[in-house]
């Protein structure tokens, strides 16, 4: 076992409750106990995360000051002389390490011939070693005017946003009022409710990893692709989110989002029960300008850039040949 010496004492003190509620339980309560304790295992057996640390550390991390608000992020700016700006924002439970298998591919295309971008990864405001939003009140039009801030003060008067999740609420706000920096967005997916209030979950889970494994967890597997879950790399995301959450305290703060939010102001969303289900391009059309609509992937979900990576850039990089130039 190697982790940071906090962690690992927690994981250590942890009890779980041997059995699953009642016989047979399976998936009808929540995730399955047997996988809840497999992860668990895993977590203290087998998850090395000063290697998931040394990988974190390759990346150019940044903090800067923004409209009076220290975000951390990353920023790589590719060697090709036409490359595009771009703003790559998560959702929640995510976090910027979720673009890490999509960062050095479109920074650093293989084909000298493909489109190459200039890659910008903030944590959101309250997420990993961003500052906590500093008032009440604060909703994803204030963390958008932070964002195009950045991305000005960091040379880029131009520039393209890729999101989902809650990320998803700041790419809208950021196409409609920075309509001249923000030329084009790409959306994979728009996120989903959560009935809890900050301060009541937040303060449960914040001294509590094995609390905060299951509610990123169930989060996790309910809104990814079935076929992904199996796979021991979503298990190891898993793990490596729930880590970052707990060594970096934002379990509470990253939960803002959900309770100070836009209302969807200047847009018309229809929601339905089920977050994954695909959008008609009819009713897409009528939130905004759309340029570029594709549902061909056959695999896939929330996660985008964890699940079906090598997509996910060839659909961003589609869309900026297609209309970055118009």
């Amino acid at each position: 076992m190697c982790h940071d010496d906090a962690l690992a004492a927690k994981l250590r003190d942890t009890r779980l409750p041997g059995r699953e509620v009642v016989p047979g339980a399976g998936t009808r309560y929540g995730p399955e106990y047997k996988w809840a304790e497999d992860l668990y295992k895993k977590w203290t057996d087998d998850f090395d995360w000063y290697s998931v640390q040394d990988k974190i550390n390759e990346l150019p991390h940044y903090i800067g000051e923004f409209e009076g608000v220290k975000i951390h992020f990353l920023h790589a700016r590719s060697e090709t002389a036409n490359a595009i700006p771009l703003l790559l924002t998560d959702g929640w439970p995510g976090n910027f390490y979720e673009f890490s298998r999509v960062w050095g591919p479109l920074s650093r295309p293989a084909d000298e011939n493909e489109q190459a971008f200039h890659v910008v990864v903030p944590s959101l405001p309250g997420f990993c070693w961003s500052d906590w939003p500093p008032k009440a009140g604060w909703t994803l039009q204030d963390t958008a005017r932070v964002f195009d801030s950045m991305m000005k003060k960091l040379g880029y008067d131009e520039y393209m946003v890729q999101c989902g999740g809650w990320g998803h609420f700041v790419g809208r706000e950021l196409g409609l009022r920075y309509t001249q920096p923000c030329k084009l967005i790409h959306f994979n997916i728009v996120p989903s409710e959560m009935p809890d209030n900050p301060h009541t979950i937040g303060i449960a889970l914040h001294e509590n990893p094995m609390g905060i494994l299951m509610w990123v967890g169930e989060k996790y597997n309910e809104a990814a692709d079935p076929e992904k879950q199996k796979l021991p790399s979503w298990g190891q995301a898993i793990l490596e989110t729930a880590s970052l959450y707990y060594l970096t305290g934002c379990i509470m703060p990253s939960m803002l989002c959900f309770a100070e939010n836009p209302g969807n102001e200047g847009f018309v969303y229809f929601i339905t029960s089920n977050s994954l289900k695909l959008s008609s391009k009819r009713m897409v059309e009528r939130t905004g300008n759309v340029a570029y609509y594709k549902v061909e992937h056959d695999d896939g979900g929330h996660f985008a850039a964890l699940e079906c990576p090598g997509e996910l850039v060839q659909d961003v990089r589609e869309l900026a040949d297609q209309e970055w130039k118009k």
